[in-house]
């Protein structure tokens, strides 16, 4: 584990301060923001790449998909007690943070193990956040479509973010379902969806038990920020950039050019190594300790992946700062024949 240790405190540290904010408010919940945002801001200022590790990381990412349900528990229940309102706008901010940026990258860890409980503990922690068909959509469309039309979660360029969500959300979700149908014999509601729409029907009946009413509109709140997280993650790794049509019609395989990277050490830490995104798509299985980075042939954006989500947010601002580097890497790459012209 001590192999491990930048990523053990960069993920469990939020997750403490947060419990501790549901319990007594205060001064955990704005040390939770700060950790996640801050903290993890300064942090990467003061060094760059971490060296890659031979650990697997496979204990660390159950003990966080476990840890997962006890701070969304907590945070549920906390909604319907007696802190101060402004205790728990911060508690869900914070929480929205963590399931989105944090627990997210997990969840994406977990379902890509071979193991079959890792796999579900990771599909459950989506349908938990009422957004378990990411699982399906994910695997089955993103990792074979990814810089291409066909895939819902590869932004355009030129795309603005608030144009993007709508359509990634919905796209993935149909995406995601027509795959499952070819793997069930065309079954109208396969096994995995009507899964994850009964785990997010019990993540809701949970939460009502738990905290009531209050408690309720915490979890729909929490989840909508946590996937409004996540989506930034998809539309910031793959803007602008896709695969080339080669002379049989089909597209090149995958490559390390079709992915924005970032090599931060702590913002990596804290989200798994989910920045060194190009690695992940050319060896999927591979444990998270274990991605690398190449700065010649992976694209790198110019802040790190937290800093690049907020500016995302603002898409005159995005497209000021990303559409010259989208253009100078496709120049480049076409001139490698790495990257075919793509339209607007």
């Amino acid at each position: 584990m001590l192999r491990l240790l930048p990523f053990v405190v960069a993920t469990f540290l939020p997750a403490t301060l947060l419990l501790a904010a549901c319990l007594w408010g205060g001064i955990s919940a704005i040390s939770a923001i700060l950790a996640i945002t801050v903290l993890t801001f300064g942090l990467d200022k003061i060094g760059r790449v971490a060296p890659v590790s031979d650990a697997d990381g496979h204990r660390l990412s159950v003990a966080l998909g476990l840890v997962h349900f006890v701070v969304l528990g907590g945070a549920v229940w906390a909604m319907n007690e007696s802190l101060p309102l402004l205790d728990k706008v911060l508690l869900l901010i914070g929480c929205g943070l963590y399931f989105g940026q944090i627990s997210n990258s997990n969840a994406h860890e977990l379902i890509h193990r071979s193991d079959r409980w890792a796999f579900r503990l990771g599909a459950a922690n989506y349908a938990s956040l009422l957004f378990g068909h990411h699982t399906s959509a994910h695997r089955l469309v993103h990792h074979v479509h990814a810089a291409t039309p066909k895939d819902p979660a590869t932004a355009r360029r030129g795309e603005g973010f608030w144009a993007y969500l709508p359509r990634t959300w919905v796209g993935s979700f149909r995406a995601g379902l027509r795959a499952e149908r070819q793997r069930h014999g065309g079954a109208r509601w396969p096994a995995p969806y009507l899964a994850y729409v009964g785990g997010a029907i019990a993540s809701l009946a949970a939460a009502y038990a738990i905290g009531d009413t209050a408690g309720l509109i915490g979890l729909v709140a929490i989840a909508i920020y946590a996937q409004i997280q996540l989506m930034l993650s998809d539309y910031v790794q793959h803007y602008g950039l896709e695969r080339r049509v080669m002379g049989d019609g089909r597209r090149e395989p995958m490559g390390p050019q079709h992915s924005w990277n970032a090599p931060h050490w702590y913002s990596s830490a804290m989200m798994l190594n989910a920045p060194r995104h190009s690695a992940h798509h050319t060896r999927p299985a591979k444990a998270f300790p274990q991605l690398e980075l190449d700065a010649q042939t992976m694209p790198m954006l110019p802040q790190s992946l937290p800093v690049m989500a907020v500016i995302a947010l603002v898409p005159p601002l995005w497209r000021r700062l990303m559409d010259r580097r989208v253009a100078a890497w496709r120049g480049r790459a076409d001139q490698s024949g790495d990257l075919m012209p793509q339209t607007s």
